[in-house]
C-alpha cells in the first residue's frame, strides 16, 4: 500500500483541485493506496469538504486535529497513522505537483528508503526566495547532519523510515532534519515548484522564523559554541583596552602621540562594556531557548490530540 500524507490549514478553496489532480495520478498506479488528510484546527470549512471527500471515496481518510497544532505536528500526525509500506508527505496547496509522484515511486521500487525533492525554481516573491535560500545555507554550514539544500517536506518514505520517525517523539519537530537524521539509502530529485494554486500562504514569516530556529536549534549545538567564540574575541579587545588606559596613566605625554587620549579610551571602554553585557544577554537566550526544548520534552505531553477521524485505524495518541 502507498500513503499520502497532506496536511491541511484553511484549504477549502484548493481541496476540490487536489481531489480532482490527485485523483487521476492515483488511478494510474495499479497499487493499492490511501490518502490521509490532516486537518490542521482549520477555521473555514476544511473539515466539511474533508467529511464531503470520504463519503465519496473511502480511499480518502482523514484525522481532525483538536485544534492548530502546526504544520510540522500535522505531517507526524498523518505518519502515525498511515499504514503504506511507503509514505508520501505533500502539502494541499499543490505547490509540490502530484503529477511528479510516480518519479517518487519510481525510486522506491529501485532501492531507495527516502525519496525527497529539491526545489529548482520557486514561485514566490524575491524576498522569500531568498530568505529560504539563506536558511538552508547556515543549516547546512551548522548543522550536525548533511540535511540536503532545498529539500522540503515534500518526499517518499520506506515504512522503516517511518516507524523510526514515529518512534520519535519530540515535540519541536523538523521532520525533514529527522528524515536525514535517520540514514539509509537517500536520493533527491529536482522539480520546479509551482505557485499556489488557491487561497492564502498559510507559512507567514513568523512561522518561517520559527521552522528555522526548530531547524537549527535541533540539529546544531553551534549558537551556544558561537557564543563562546564571540566572548573571548571581546575579552581580548577589553584586555588590550584595559592595557592601553594604564599605559596612558602611567607613561602620560609619552604615548598622547602613539595612544588616543584618556576620554577616548573611556569611551571605548563603556562600549565594550555595553557590548560584552548585551552578549551575554544574547547567550542566555540562546541557552533558554535550548532550554527550553528540554523543558518541552521532559513535560512529555502527547503531540497532538485529535476530535475526529474517518476511515483511520485507532491507535495511542501518545507516542
Amino acid at each position: 500500500m502507498i500513503s499520502i500524507v497532506i496536511p491541511c490549514y484553511n484549504e477549502q478553496d484548493v481541496l476540490p483541485q487536489l481531489y480532482d489532480r490527485l485523483s487521476k495520478i492515483t488511478n494510474t498506479w495499479g497499487e493499492t493506496f490511501e490518502i490521509v488528510l490532516v486537518d490542521d484546527g482549520s477555521k473555514d470549512d476544511t473539515w466539511k469538504l474533508i467529511c464531503e471527500i470520504h463519503s465519496r471515496d473511502p480511499h480518502w481518510k482523514a484525522i481532525q486535529l483538536a485544534r492548530n497544532f502546526g504544520h510540522q505536528v500535522a505531517v507526524s500526525a498523518g505518519m502515525y497513522f498511515a499504514s503504506g509500506d511507503c509514505v508520501i508527505i505533500i502539502d494541499a496547496d499543490l505547490q509540490d505537483p502530484p503529477e511528479e509522484l510516480h518519479r517518487f515511486i519510481k525510486k522506491w521500487r529501485e532501492g531507495y528508503d527516502v525519496v525527497y525533492g529539491i526545489r529548482t525554481k520557486r514561485k514566490e516573491n524575491i524576498i522569500k526566495r531568498s530568505c529560504y535560500r539563506l536558511f538552508y545555507r547556515i543549516l547546512g554550514r551548522f548543522a550536525d547532519i548533511d540535511i540536503p539544500y532545498d529539500s522540503g517536506d515534500f518526499c517518499l518514505m520506506d515504512r522503516k523510515v517511518v516507524n523510526i520517525l514515529n518512534s520519535m517523539p519530540e515535540h519541536n519537530r523538523f521532520v525533514r532534519g529527522l528524515r536525514a537524521w535517520t540514514g539509509f539509502r537517500q536520493i533527491g530529485l529536482e522539480y520546479e515548484r509551482s505557485a499556489r494554486a488557491a487561497g492564502e500562504p498559510k507559512y507567514t514569516f513568523s512561522k518561517l522564523l520559527k521552522l528555522a530556529f526548530d531547524g537549527i536549534l535541533s540539529f546544531s549545538k553551534s549558537p551556544l559554541r558561537f557564543s563562546i567564540y564571540i566572548s573571548i574575541i571581546l575579552f581580548i579587545i577589553t584586555i588590550l583596552g584595559v592595557i592601553s588606559v594604564f599605559a596612558q596613566l602611567i607613561f602620560g605625554d609619552q604615548l598622547s602621540n602613539i595612544l588616543p587620549k584618556y576620554s577616548l579610551i573611556s569611551t571605548i571602554i563603556v562600549i565594550i562594556v555595553l557590548l560584552l553585557v548585551g552578549l551575554q544577554f544574547l547567550a542566555l537566550g540562546v541557552i533558554g531557548e535550548y532550554l527550553g526544548r528540554v523543558y518541552d520534552e521532559v513535560r512529555n505531553r502527547p503531540i497532538w490530540t485529535i476530535q475526529n477521524m474517518l476511515g483511520i485505524e485507532q491507535k495511542s495518541e501518545k507516542i
